[in-house]
């Protein structure tokens, strides 16, 4: 997996040294990352979702651990490889409704 220390800078986006995933994140994964979408390198789901600890620190570590992960739109585990065609998607729990 590629460092951080790797990424080289073009512009205001961040280039990498290998494939990056799309990442999205919901509710309070987005709230806990500050942001709704970035890229991440990594080649599995969860070298992903590390590099996503390594940026936006220990409130969205706690987050994640109630949260599921898509790629590309169907559950995923975290030893799914990824490219960077996917996207990661972070969903919480949902909760609401009337009683």
């Amino acid at each position: 997996m590629t460092s951080f220390a790797d990424t080289r800078t073009q512009g205001s986006r961040k280039r990498y040294d290998e494939d990056v995933v799309q990442l999205r994140m919901f509710a309070s994964a987005r709230e806990a990352a500050g942001t709704a979408r970035d890229t991440m390198p990594g080649d599995t789901v969860d070298q992903v979702l590390a590099g996503a600890v390594a940026r936006f620190g220990a409130d969205f570590a706690t987050v994640l651990q109630s949260c599921r992960v898509w790629v590309n739109g169907e559950s995923a585990d975290g030893t799914l490889a990824v490219t960077d065609t996917d996207e990661v998607a972070i969903l919480p729990p949902v909760s609401g409704g009337d009683k």
